[in-house]
């Protein structure tokens, strides 16, 4: 069962993935019924199918006490992503699983690790969604349009605003993490793909935003602030940008979170 536009068979569906992945390696014998409900808007870049991944990996090693560490829990939680991505990845269920911001990287033997840090105290999110439809595999064809080669200069570029954004949160210093947000790769290939997208991010510059980017692979997009005092000032300022261009918008005040949990 599902609620919302999300596909309803398990090897579709990123929680089924990973239930079944999960079942096959531990031998459960059961019939399992999963139930979804999303309070993540599917395909608009704000790792929906992570949330599902994760909340489904975190529920089954808790219904069947299994004993997984946390970075095999994360690996099991990516097997979902195959469903929205056409591959496993890690950046969003990591984070998704473990909350805070996490680093994402492997070991010398090719073993995944994740690296996790609490999130500066004030750091403060809106994100704009703006109304308008997205294709299936959303994330795989945004994947389609990043070049294949890029400039070395860009690769430094973004390689020294990465570094930067981690000691920032290492720090808990908001703003100089968010000055590390400025995309040279793969932001200018897929900005294309969002109507509105070079006023939405003025407005929210000139609104208060530190930092605003692409969020996931989008549609939505993403301000960075320190503190919730420009909150909805940035977020009427996002919405204003999608309406010049003809769309409506919501938009989300979030924080970061502690990860998957049972509730």
């Amino acid at each position: 069962m599902s609620d919302g536009n999300i596909p309803t068979r398990a090897e579709s569906n990123s929680a089924g993935l990973v239930v079944i992945k999960m079942v096959q390696d531990y031998g459960i014998k059961d019939n399992l019924h999963i139930e979804v409900k999303k309070g993540v808007p599917a395909g608009y870049g704000m790792g929906s199918s992570a949330a599902s991944a994760a909340a489904a990996a975190v529920a089954l090693k808790a219904l069947y006490r299994l004993k997984i560490g946390r970075d095999r829990l994360v690996e099991y939680a990516a097997e979902g992503e195959v469903a929205s991505a056409g591959a496993k990845h890690y950046d969003n269920v990591s984070a998704s699983v473990l909350g805070g911001f996490v680093v994402s990287s492997s070991m010398a033997d090719g073993t995944p690790r994740f690296i996790r840090i609490e999130s500066p105290r004030d750091l403060a999110m809106v994100v704009a969604v703006p109304a308008m439809p997205v294709p299936a595999k959303k994330t795989e064809m945004a994947r389609s349009v990043l070049p294949k080669e890029v400039p070395l200069k860009s690769v430094v570029q973004n390689v020294s605003g990465a570094s930067t954004i981690v000691a920032g949160c290492a720090l808990g210093d908001v703003e100089l993490m968010a000055s590390g947000i400025r995309d040279a790769i793969v932001e200018p290939a897929r900005k294309h793909l969002i109507p509105g997208y070079d006023g939405v991010k003025e407005n929210a510059f000139a609104a208060g935003a530190l930092a605003v980017a692409i969020s996931g692979a989008g549609p939505s997009m993403i301000a960075f602030l320190k503190g919730s005092k420009d909150g909805k000032r940035v977020a009427a300022a996002m919405a204003a940008g999608f309406k010049d261009v003809g769309l409506g918008c919501r938009t989300l005040a979030c924080r970061p979170s502690k990860g998957a949990h049972i509730v």
